[in-house]
């Protein structure tokens, strides 16, 4: 957290700003996701086969990846504001650039570049909407913020996806782009002037780099919300194989659940991750038992959105707490831990199909990631225990 608190002045109220940050989770959510539901028009219009046309969704996430933790070191020392007015800014003019490429290699360059911004956006202003939160209600407003990411699944997404199907793929980039400038004005008038926080810097930042605390916190992002990744990613025929469910409830799921876990990390925020990560597990075991009913297997799909919903904002307020000085590396990292997550849990979910496992294969990894997020979570707190146990029988450690 900074050190020289910032306070809302009285022209200002937090949940303008939240608003004014989640339209830009919005766009983000919008503009990642867009491109699997215009997958098939990207496909026909770039004359490649579907595979092929998966690179561009790949790079996105290689350079969410990248550019998270790029971006939060060299600009440790720009004030937020200013940062998050020039991310949004540069993700406006990368998606229009996405709308006007002409060949394989300038989409693939676009997606990769529009990328950038993604991580260091979400993790900048987790820590903008935590400061002027407080300490009792940050993990709630991170929820919030986050909201927007979850409402462009269930709104955003098949809005640009009907807009690119409609007038032709590049109108859901350009519907992208349009919402990051209106992003841009939003902050420019939501967000008030911020003190610099002079315990920022590059050198900070990169000293994060050797924090166990901060890489073990990240690691249960990347192994427990993979399940998510494992279902979501095969959600269309596995349900065409069993039911004719809405996908539409994941999103729906995604959307309540984030803001109910955020009211409970308020009060205890590692009891409330254990719980995140415990229900679901249990979701996925459900899914995988109840798919063979429509009604069953829309509350279970529900669920599953439901319950690992609020592990970003909570494991992203968790990183506050152990990250020291590189708040900005570490609350960046989280997101680029989350595209690992994505990866991962579509590859295994995909070749455990491909192995002849069935269709509910990739719901078992999500009982098994959910569970491994579990055990990582808890050897963090084992590992946390000791180093403060050891950092008190130290006299000459500051603790």
């Amino acid at each position: 957290m900074s050190s020289q608190e910032n306070s809302i002045p009285p022209t200002h109220h937090l949940s303008v700003i939240i608003l004014a940050l989640a339209l830009g989770g919005f766009c983000i959510g919008t503009t990642e996701f867009v491109a699997m539901g215009l997958i098939q028009e990207i496909s026909q219009s770039f004359k490649l086969s579907i595979p092929v046309t998966g690179h561009f969704i790949s790079a996105y996430a290689l350079g969410v990846t990248i550019g998270a933790p790029v971006i939060a070191i060299l600009a440790a020392k720009v004030p937020r504001k200013t940062l998050l007015i020039g991310l949004m800014l540069f993700y406006g003019i990368a998606n229009a650039s996405t709308a006007l490429a002409n060949s394989y290699e300038s989409m693939l360059v676009s997606r990769f570049i529009a990328g950038f911004p993604h991580g260091a956006y979400f993790g900048i202003a987790a820590l903008v909407v935590a400061e002027f939160a407080g300490k009792q209600k940050r993990a709630s407003a991170v929820a919030m913020l986050m909201m927007g990411l979850n409402v462009a699944t269930v709104i955003g997404v098949p809005f640009a996806t009907w807009l690119g199907q409609l007038y032709g793929w590049r109108a859901g980039f350009e519907f992208s782009a349009s919402i990051a400038f209106l992003t841009v004005v939003a902050i420019c008038f939501g967000l008030p002037k911020m003190q610099l926080d002079h315990t920022a810097s590059i050198q900070n930042e990169l000293r994060g780099l050797k924090n166990t605390q901060m890489w073990i916190t990240l690691a249960v992002g990347a192994i427990g919300f993979g399940g998510l990744f494992s279902v979501y990613s095969y959600v269309s025929p596995i349900l065409t194989e069993y039911t004719h469910a809405s996908i539409q409830v994941i999103g729906l799921g995604l959307v309540i659940g984030g803001v109910v876990a955020g009211h409970f990390a308020d009060k205890n925020l590692n009891k409330a991750i254990i719980w995140v990560l415990v229900s679901n597990a249990c979701s996925y075991v459900l899914c995988a038992l109840s798919m063979d009913h429509l009604a069953t297997a829309f509350i279970a799909l529900f669920l599953v959105s439901f319950s690992i919903a609020g592990l970003g904002p909570l494991l992203q307020t968790r990183l506050m707490d152990v990250a020291g000085n590189a708040q900005g590396l570490a609350a960046s990292l989280n997101h680029s831990a989350f595209n690992i997550a994505n990866a991962f849990g579509a590859f295994l979910g995909g070749w455990l199909i491909s192995q002849g496992f069935g269709w509910l294969a990739p719901i078992w990894v999500g009982v098994l990631l959910s569970l491994g997020g579990l055990i990582i979570l808890l050897l963090a707190f084992q590992h946390e225990k000791k180093s403060i146990s050891a950092c008190k029988n130290d006299a000459n450690q500051t603790c």
